[in-house]
């Protein structure tokens, strides 16, 4: 059995290992520490942001987000439908109405006319959304030049889902700097990771202060455990932070590897006729965290299903894209706007293993495939 090659693994800088030792050695290993203080700084430094709280997850994050957005029962969400489903999940935990919105085919993010579409129609209604989670879908921002200034017209909160975006750029900002808040996501698979974690970041000190509160059981200023506020666990450890502060010192070099993988990709198998790649927006930097490609089956004579069983059977993982809220089960009842282009990009499209640790050797063994799968046409 050939090695595996895996969708995306963690990369390792070795200085993650020299904090998990400071760590220790300090005996600080419970949730909070001079780790997670650090590593708040450090993010909010390379994003650009004023304050930034360190969380157990990036669906914690978004969650205290929505919480801090007075999202309660009843109220209106409008999430980007083509995307993972912790974007949608912490709504329901507020047991609020996700409204999914359809995707741009130029960016893959959700829909600045479409927003405006239903933002218009809500405001006429009399019941605006409470909030926008506006998501930056494989590593590239949502178009934030024409989503924020609509959010800011109509009174909605703006949140920005960047777990997949760290290191992209927006009109030259960082993702993660634009809304009232933006969350990260430091999952395992993640372009950096702390095994398992996320981030809150705002500019908004008192908002930060609020989810710091809420994120440790909302414990009351007392010498005793007393608590008017219901709260949550949601805290970062000092060992998952330390190891957090390693991976941030290479993020460039991460984006720089993913970019480059991409481009290895496009330059292999963009001239195969019914192979297309994710666009680039033009006011921006994705990431790459993915390499996602469309595959045409008349042009190709394949489907991405073929492609991706065929890659599974060389032991070679691959995915499709998100399946769309709007298509999932669990959402069956939620009102859908639009919907075809999300569509149309599940049913064609494929991430292929896209790590900053690949070797070229592997990416040619993912490019061999793909050739093989297409050769009929």
């Amino acid at each position: 059995m050939k090695s595996r090659i895996y969708l995306s693994s963690p990369h390792m800088s070795g200085e993650e290992l020299v904090k998990v030792q400071e760590a220790f050695s300090s005996n600080w290993i419970a949730p909070l520490g001079p780790h997670v203080d650090a590593f708040e700084r450090e993010m909010a430094g390379y994003i650009g942001v004023g304050h930034a709280a360190a969380l157990s997850s990036g669906t914690a994050a978004l969650h205290l987000a929505l919480i801090m957005a007075g999202v309660g029962e009843g109220d209106e969400v409008v999430c980007a439908s083509l995307t993972f489903s912790a974007s949608a999940n912490p709504i329901v935990y507020q047991k609020a109405k996700p409204v999914f919105v359809d995707a741009s085919s130029s960016s893959w993010n959700l829909d600045p006319g479409l927003l405006e579409d239903e933002l218009e129609a809500a405001s006429k209604r009399g019941k605006l959304p409470k909030a926008v989670v506006a998501v930056d879908l494989y590593g590239q921002c949502a178009d934030y030049g024409r989503i924020a200034p609509l959010c800011e017209r109509y009174g909605v909160a703006l949140v920005e889902d960047a777990a997949e975006a760290l290191g992209a750029t927006c009109g030259g900002k960082k993702a993660g700097a634009f809304g009232r808040m933006g969350i990260l996501s430091f999952n395992g698979n993640k372009i950096i990771t702390t095994s398992g974690g996320g981030m809150l970041l705002s500019d908004d000190e008192g908002l930060i202060k609020k989810a710091r509160f809420l994120s440790t059981q909302a414990r009351d200023t007392a010498p005793h455990y007393q608590h008017s506020t219901i709260g949550y666990n949601y805290r970062m450890s000092n060992v998952l932070a330390a190891i957090g502060r390693g991976q941030l010192t290479v993020i460039e070099e991460r984006v720089a590897a993913r970019r480059s993988n991409f481009a290895f990709y496009e330059e292999s198998l963009g001239r195969l006729p019914g192979i297309s790649f994710m666009p680039e927006a033009q006011y921006g930097r994705c990431n790459r965290w993915l390499t996602c490609v469309l595959v045409d089956p008349q042009a190709s004579g394949a489907t991405r299903e073929d492609i991706r069983l065929a890659l599974e059977a060389e032991n070679i993982e691959a995915r499709p894209l998100w399946k769309p809220m709007h298509l999932q089960p669990v959402f069956a009842e939620c009102r859908a706007v639009g919907g075809a282009v999300s569509e149309a990009l599940f049913e064609k499209g494929l991430c292929l293993p896209s790590g900053s640790n690949m070797s070229r050797e592997d990416q040619e063994r993912v490019i061999d495939i793909v050739r093989k799968c297409c050769k009929g046409k």
